[in-house]
């Protein structure tokens, strides 16, 4: 019998699975933002070691810095005052660059819940939560979230009583919302360090609830 070669299509000669280069013509917009950056080097307006600190900062951002914002909040009643009366200053305070943005915290209480949504595209406080997760962008949580948030909480696995009121907020290129969760009930006596750690990036969105100590 022949041999069959179809198994080794997807191997290369080192044995690892095959995978085509990326290698591909820049897009318009590739090119446009090549020729911009070099521009703004060569007129002196930034440098290359600029440029990539910015990106280094953006890709270090992620849930820990809301998670650590959260803590505070609920360690520090007056934190956590200031954070609900103006949150872009009081996460300045905590050092955290927020930009031009107005970025407004919501508290969920026994009696509400907050979810955030972007119904045009995807705005978020990546400052504070890293990049959006991709369901974040889909359409379908776009259109439904605003339409029946109670069927999409309960597709995260969170079910409300039926008494508790859902608020959706709809953030916009200038506004933004990061949820300010409840407290977890036994966490009175662990510090913000051990209750950041129970702060997850939905329980901030309002698609899930801190963990439980």
């Amino acid at each position: 019998m022949p041999h069959d070669h179809a198994d080794h299509d997807h191997l290369s000669p080192s044995g690892h699975p095959y995978r085509k280069d990326q290698d591909a013509p820049l897009t318009h917009w590739q090119q446009m933002e090549i020729a911009l950056r070099e521009l703004l080097i060569d007129k002196g307006v930034t440098t290359a070691g600029e440029i990539q600190n910015q990106i280094n900062a953006m890709d270090s951002r992620s849930p820990a810095n809301g998670a650590a914002v959260v803590a505070r909040a609920w360690t520090d009643p007056a934190f956590k005052a200031a954070l609900l009366a103006d949150a872009s200053a009081a996460t300045r305070e905590m050092g955290f660059d927020i930009g031009p943005m107005n970025l407004i915290a919501v508290e969920n209480t026994q009696a509400a819940h907050n979810m955030i949504v972007c119904t045009l595209c995807s705005c978020y406080p990546r400052n504070l939560l890293g990049l959006p997760p991709d369901w974040y962008k889909s359409r379908a949580y776009r259109a439904r979230t605003v339409k029946e948030p109670r069927a999409v909480l309960a597709e995260f696995g969170v079910t409300l009583p039926d008494g508790m009121t859902v608020r959706v907020h709809d953030s916009t290129a200038d506004m933004r919302y990061i949820v300010l969760p409840a407290r977890p009930k036994g966490t009175e006596g662990m510090d913000a360090d051990g209750l950041a750690a129970l702060v997850t990036r939905d329980s901030m969105i309002g698609t899930g609830l801190p963990l439980a100590p």
